[in-house]
């Protein structure tokens, strides 16, 4: 399941980010790269222990608390430290799978990566190439999103950045341990929540039907919730 959000944060919070981005330290994105992704990857990364990295990971994580849609589609149960990464020309990221535990920084606890989020921070004209290719069931799926917007994509998913030829694209990245560990489960609720929130679009909440719906919602999170 890929969910696009729209306007995660905005055009002041992106211009905010990339002023500071601007000034980093920028290192080896390698340095946060498992052994296999390492060969594949190439890109500049912001140090995960800096203070930087921190002061705009906190803006972005409040930000995911304003976002219902983010939260219907993840069903966050933990969410990793915001990693902030630039690619420049030449630069890309061959096709990998994100490793399934990450320690969490500061916190000496370890999370399952159910879920990988991808936050842009650069205008698609701002750079050619560079687009997130997303392998699923259903095929190939190349994302190129506006800045302050974000892709929404099961962790499990084989997924590439292709070369830039022209600019530099910035981004934030992160993962989520899903309340609901199973993908195909987790689909299933995601659509049910959009469904109710489109029948309480028609309806009133006091409505049998709408009523009947948020029941079943809660007691198949409840059943599948793995906390």
């Amino acid at each position: 399941m890929l969910v696009h959000v729209k306007n995660v944060l905005s055009p002041e919070e992106v211009a905010h980010c990339r002023q500071r981005l601007e000034a980093g330290d920028w290192v080896d994105g390698r340095v946060t790269a498992g052994q296999q992704a390492a060969r594949a990857k190439n890109n500049l990364q912001i140090p995960e222990d800096s203070a930087l990295a921190r002061e705009l990971g906190d803006l972005i994580l409040r930000a995911l608390g304003r976002s219902p849609l983010f939260n219907a589609a993840a069903l966050p149960l933990r969410v990793s430290p915001p990693l902030f990464n630039r690619y420049d020309i030449g630069m890309g990221f061959g096709a990998h799978v994100d490793g399934a535990v990450r320690a969490v920084p500061g916190a000496g606890i370890r999370m399952r990566a159910d879920i990988s989020t991808t936050l842009f921070l650069s205008e698609p004209g701002d750079y050619d190439g560079g687009e997130l290719v997303i392998e699923d069931t259903f095929g190939s799926h190349a994302v190129k999103l506006p800045a302050g917007d974000m892709i929404v994509y099961p962790a499990t998913s084989l997924h590439r950045v292709e070369p830039i030829t022209r600019g530099s694209r910035w981004s934030a990245f992160f993962w989520s341990q899903s309340m609901i560990k199973d993908d195909g489960a987790r689909a299933l609720l995601y659509d049910l929540d959009r469904g109710i929130t489109g029948v309480r679009g028609e309806l009133s909440d006091d409505n049998p039907a709408v009523i009947a719906l948020t029941s079943t919602y809660h007691n198949l999170l409840r059943r599948w919730a793995d906390l």
